[in-house]
């Protein structure tokens, strides 16, 4: 496999260089700017302090997520959703899949009554912007997390976090399974998935889809084999932004 050489030099089963830069926005009790190569995601994470009318009561927290992406992060420039009047078919279903990824990983009664909700905005994109929304929105939350902790909404020997977790794209291009699709592999894929797994490797949701050729259980495999890999390095770079010393802008 690691003989093809792809448009960009990567080998088939290397990730674009990834970089999350914590703590980037000053006001956000919790945020970081991921970049996947070209695709850039400022994801921020806003604690409040009790949950929705529907949970209260319950000793139980709550985690959400908003994701959207910029008039111009894409080569032409798109209308506003808030302009047109109504969220997209896509954005929405983006943000529960971040939403659903997240509290993957998050222990409801122990965050207590609480929220959180992560906004994931687009910078720029050159594929794989819902992977890199989830990447990124974990060290957001996690670092929320730690903030409400400090603030003793949290308690100080409650452990909501229980793991963490990242997400990547594969697919097939020419036949070959490839990891961490950029736009112009993605557009002419055969087969096309976003993989989204915790740190200890579970899998929190497959979404995969043939857009070609239908795959069979050995391309699965192989998909599924290079998504692990992929995210298993993710979660090293997510645990390297959150390392005390990793701080960013937070100042």
């Amino acid at each position: 496999m690691t003989d093809i050489t792809r448009a960009d030099g990567r080998t088939p089963d290397q990730l674009r260089p990834v970089t999350i830069e914590r703590g980037w926005s000053r006001q956000a009790e919790g945020s970081a700017l991921i970049s996947f190569g070209n695709t850039r995601v400022l994801c921020t994470a806003s604690f409040t302090n009790g949950v929705p009318r529907w949970m209260s009561g319950k000793g139980r927290g709550w985690v959400t997520a908003e994701y959207a992406m910029l008039p111009r992060s894409t080569n032409e420039r798109m209308d506003r959703e808030s302009v047109k009047g109504r969220v997209g078919g896509r954005t929405h279903e983006i943000s529960r899949l971040v939403g659903r990824s997240l509290r993957a990983v998050v222990d409801m009664k122990a965050l207590g009554e609480n929220t959180i909700v992560l906004d994931c905005d687009v910078l720029q994109a050159d594929g794989g912007t819902r992977t890199a929304a989830i990447t990124g929105a974990y060290v957001a939350l996690a670092e929320a997390l730690e903030w409400g902790r400090e603030h003793r909404f949290i308690g100080q020997k409650a452990t909501p976090l229980i793991d963490s977790v990242s997400a990547v794209s594969v697919g097939i291009i020419d036949g070959s399974p490839m990891l961490d699709l950029a736009y112009v592999e993605d557009v002419r894929a055969e087969t096309d998935m976003n993989v989204v797994v915790t740190g200890r490797g579970l899998f929190v949701e497959v979404q995969g889809t043939a857009e070609g050729a239908p795959f069979d259980r050995g391309e699965l495999n192989a998909l599924l084999d290079l998504a692990l890999a992929g995210t298993t390095e993710l979660a090293g770079v997510q645990a390297a932004a959150l390392a005390p010393a990793a701080v960013g802008a937070e100042g």
